[in-house]
């Protein structure tokens, strides 16, 4: 074998290595990011575990707040059982409230001719606590506590009320809803012996349409969407650094909550990816490119303070994923345009406050939920 021949031998098979080398490479550059194995296997733990979650992936409203956003892709709202009873009325009335409040329901009285006990009210009840898109509640004035409450076993009531919600995100109270309400109250109130006095229903339906264009104008729900600058993520990559941050698994696949400091209430975030992606047969093998992190502003109290924290996040989560904090257009989000929209947050705050619907109240995550 002449010398030139082994020269070009040798040659080629550099060549091919180099090829093999670059594709290698390559390849590994591309290929999705994977979680750390060595990190703390408790991390592990808290996102099989999970946490509450509202499980809504709502209406994404990018930055600013233009005060005119109303979302229409929504939850089915629902009477929350646990809702604390609201402070006594200040003309010092013995009866403490329950979930229903004058300044976002229709409430209806029903008198009773005696006491009528709980086991009755419950086998009472309407089959289905909906007025149409509007949520339905009947509560019973307790005997011995004197508290309005949810019908119970084993309790005592001399007297009820019923009540529809006047708006929500799928919007006002109509005739036709208000019409349902009364068949069912009046349902409920012949069926235990009760005489339900309804407020007209013209008078209702105005108030609901003025509700809802207050709340339809003062509801904001923000989302930044952090976008991969060159290599893309695995689900599992991204679960580990969300929960450094102190993300928690949801109940949907692909959505991860930031709890809030009270068990119970609404998380703080939400982070969220491509749900096929977490649901790939083989996770390590899913490209994720976009991750989007969400703030329902009304759902969230301001001590909280959710849209700093919200922030400090994303700056956090691009800087260790290599990302780049957008909108949803892919503009990126400069901190001057954060100022502006933390700026408008306090605002919306003091507004909500002024109604006596601060965000993360009862009454606000009713309203709008």
């Amino acid at each position: 074998m002449s010398s030139l021949t082994v020269a070009l031998a040798i040659l080629g098979g550099l060549v091919l290595a180099a090829v093999i080398a670059y594709n290698t490479w390559s390849s590994r550059r591309n290929a999705p990011r994977q979680p750390d194995l060595g990190e703390d296997s408790q991390q592990g733990g808290a996102l099989v575990r999970g946490a509450a979650d509202d499980g809504s992936a709502g209406l994404r409203i990018e930055p600013g707040l233009d005060g005119h956003a109303h979302a229409t892709d929504r939850n089915e709202p629902q009477f929350d059982a646990e809702l604390p009873p609201r402070a006594a009325p200040a003309s010092g009335g013995s009866e403490r409230r329950g979930a229903l409040d004058p300044l976002i329901d229709v409430i209806a009285p029903i008198a009773l001719d005696g006491i009528v006990s709980g086991d009755a009210a419950l086998a009472a009840m309407p089959a289905t606590r909906r007025a149409g898109s509007k949520p339905v509640a009947i509560e019973g004035l307790n005997e011995k506590t004197g508290d309005w409450e949810s019908p119970a076993a084993g309790q005592r009531y001399r007297a009820f009320q019923a009540g529809v919600q006047l708006a929500n995100r799928t919007g006002a109270l109509n005739e036709i809803e208000y019409s349902e309400f009364v068949v069912k109250a009046s349902g409920f109130a012949d069926a235990v012996g009760g005489a339900p006095d309804f407020p007209e229903m013209l008078d209702e339906v105005g108030r609901a349409r003025e509700l809802d264009q207050f709340a339809s104008t003062h509801d904001a729900q923000l989302s930044f969407v952090l976008r991969a600058r060159h290599a893309a993520w695995s689900p599992g990559y991204v679960q580990q650094v969300g929960a450094r941050q102190g993300f928690v698994a949801g109940l949907l696949p692909g959505r991860m909550v930031l709890p809030a400091a009270e068990p119970g209430l609404p998380p703080v975030l939400g982070l969220a990816f491509d749900t096929q992606a977490a649901l790939a047969d083989d996770p390590t093998q899913s490209a994720i490119r976009e991750l989007v992190l969400s703030l329902d502003v009304p759902h969230v109290a301001r001590s909280e303070q959710p849209f700093g924290r919200m922030r400090e996040i994303a700056a956090t989560l691009a800087r260790e994923m290599d990302g780049m904090v957008t909108d949803g257009d892919g503009q990126p989000l400069r901190e001057d345009t954060m100022d502006i929209i933390g700026a408008d947050l306090e605002q919306l705050y003091d507004t909500l406050d002024a109604r006596d619907l601060a965000a993360g109240s009862a009454l606000a995550r009713r309203l709008f939920g």
